[in-house]
């Protein structure tokens, strides 16, 4: 049965937008942590939104204003609740706990820190050297939370916040270690293997270590991979890639938990360095995206602006910014259990999702950057545009980098988008290959002619961020882009497997023929490796050939990309490239 839109939701998100919102608890609360299975719609906070009550208080009730009940976790940390040794303070979680349990939230609980007073790890590390004192906190947290969390993610995006010199190993210590204190306590409690990015690498790494079989759920924060999604680079694959990687690894390393949840305890956009609306759209793309690919809650980094920048969907002053809007809409149109049906493409390039959602089918769509095109749905739908919540009805939908939800669509879509639930997910854009195609290739490449062609190869180093210059009578593209030339496989070519390949370049200096060069920066098992050392691009009077064979490669878009051609500044960087590809070697 179709469910019941509240009446009151334009107006929630209106007092929102000027920071007026009723504070008044939630009737009947039920214990906030006691269900395992989460929204896909989540929030967390910096630090200093979330250290007391009265830090919540200052913006948790927008967020249950629009049906948000998933915060990431409460100040959990070692040293804030044990601050001298054997001495545990629970006054401020306590009062953080009733006031989320009082609002119908649920939440996790995050295992983070190394006490001053630890002397047996120095500060900013692991504490390795002190696992007795580290299990008794888990121990004493779990018995104080029993029965309102269930979901325990030890340490914030590892390797981050460790030191230089530990290895995965020490963090598989802590993770064991954390595994049985917490399951001594509450058998039924889960534990988050966690890593920064998506560093899938990493997280091997650390289930080799020692790990294996010691957590129940995967922590990730892909912000690099969602960076190109709303910079409308085309990655909208690379992002929808990261869960089936996840699976893979787990599936060879420990597959036993090959199938557990997936949950992004981070993720988000500077509203100030891509723009307020750039921030919403790629709030809504991040949500569809995730729930189309299997991820079970993204806990969206901020619900109010602190001390990590203006990432907020709320401003330093509480006032709602239109990511705000787009993410009561989503909730409101896909309701708090959205079920994903299929995908398809519409016009044979643009992304669009169908969903199960509050009142039926939903298709979430968007257009690609620099293209101009409408898909005509043949009758009328229903058009909602997420940052406003406004609804239009029309027969076409002029497609943009805006991202729309179509209600009601036609039937026939309906069946297109449910025939590829499953099937793999195609890059669509200029790139005319199938995911067949490209599994089945031995070689991708990438042109740069009057046209860019896309065969299997793609660039993060976008058209707006560079100049495609025209030289000695071929088109190319200049080697001074910021932050080096990155390139992207077709996920489906080769995506975590440690395949023996060749990459080779075509380049040749600037017309002014200036000292140039470059060394390639790839994937690995170990994180980013380089080829060999440095190229030196000899002269500008012909195309010279480079080619490097790597027999470690591991492309899991760890930063949102596989390899890069570095040149270590803005010095070295005046060359042109002509072409680019990667070849399968013979094992």
């Amino acid at each position: 049965m179709p469910r019941r839109r509240p009446a009151g939701l334009v107006a929630t998100v209106l007092l929102a937008a000027v920071g007026v919102i009723d504070d008044r608890p939630a009737p009947a609360a039920p214990p906030a942590g006691a269900a395992v299975g989460w929204s896909p719609f989540g929030i967390g906070s910096c630090h200093v939104n979330g250290r007391s009550a009265e830090d919540l208080a200052r913006w948790m009730p927008q967020m249950a204003a629009i049906d948000l009940h998933v915060y990431r976790t409460p100040h959990t940390s070692w040293n804030a609740v044990e601050p001298e040794p054997g001495v545990f303070d629970w006054t401020a979680l306590d009062a953080q706990m009733e006031y989320l349990d009082k609002r119908g939230f649920q939440y996790g609980a995050l295992l983070l820190g190394n006490p001053r007073w630890n002397e047996a790890d120095p500060p900013g590390h692991l504490p390795v050297n002190n696992v007795a004192g580290w299990s008794n906190y888990v121990t004493q947290l779990a018995r104080r939370l029993k029965g309102r969390v269930r979901r325990y993610e030890v340490w914030n995006e590892p390797p981050n916040f460790t030191g230089e010199d530990q290895t995965p190993a020490d963090y598989a210590k802590l993770v064991v270690a954390a595994h049985d204190a917490a399951k001594a306590v509450d058998p039924d409690c889960q534990i988050g293997l966690a890593a920064k990015s998506a560093h899938i690498n990493y997280l091997e790494q650390v289930i080799l270590a020692g790990a294996k079989d010691h957590f129940d759920y995967i922590v990730l924060h892909p912000y690099e991979a969602l960076d190109g999604v709303a910079e409308n680079a085309g990655t909208e694959a690379v992002f929808m890639n990261v869960v089936p990687v996840v699976r893979k690894m787990l599936a060879a390393q420990n597959p036993a938990k090959a199938d557990v949840p997936i949950v992004y305890t981070e993720l988000g956009v500077n509203a100030e360095n891509k723009g307020a609306d750039v921030q919403a759209h790629a709030l809504v793309k991040a949500y569809v995206m995730g729930i189309a690919s299997g991820v079970e809650c993204i806990q969206w980094f901020e619900g109010r602006d602190g001390d990590s920048g203006p990432m907020g969907l709320l401003d330093r002053n509480g006032v709602a910014r239109p990511a705000y809007t787009a993410l009561a809409t989503l909730i409101d149109r896909l309701g708090q259990r959205p079920q994903p049906l299929g995908w398809v493409l519409l016009n044979d390039r643009h992304h669009a999702f169908l969903f199960d959602g509050a009142d039926g089918p939903v298709l979430a769509t968007w257009g690609d950057a620099g293209v101009s095109d409408r898909y005509d749905f043949g009758r009328d739908v229903r058009v909602v545009d997420p940052l406003t919540g406004h609804m239009t009805t029309q027969r076409s939908l002029e497609l943009t980098t805006a991202p729309a939800l179509v209600l009601d669509p036609p039937p026939a879509l309906i069946d297109r988008a449910k025939a590829n639930r499953g099937e793999p997910f195609p890059w669509g854009g200029n790139d005319p290959g199938s995911p067949a195609e490209y599994a089945a290739a031995d070689e991708v490449f990438l042109e740069f002619g009057e046209e860019v062609v896309e065969r299997g190869l793609h660039t993060r180093s976008a058209a707006g961020l560079t100049e495609a210059v025209v030289a000695y009578g071929g088109s190319a593209r200049a080697g001074n882009v910021p932050g080096g030339n990155v390139f992207i496989v077709d996920p489906h070519f080769l995506s975590y497997e440690s395949t023996p390949i060749e990459i080779t370049v075509e380049v040749r200096r600037n017309p002014e023929n200036v000292n140039s060069g470059f060394k390639l920066v790839y994937e690995s098992p170990d994180g980013f490796k380089t080829a060999g050392g440095w190229y030196t691009v000899p002269d500008n009077t012909q195309w010279h050939t480079k080619t490097w064979r790597i027999d470690d490669p591991q492309f899991v878009n760890y930063w949102g990309f596989n390899f890069i051609l570095e040149s270590d500044g803005d010095v070295y960087n005046k060359y042109l490239i002509r072409r680019v590809s990667v070849r399968k070697l013979d094992q």
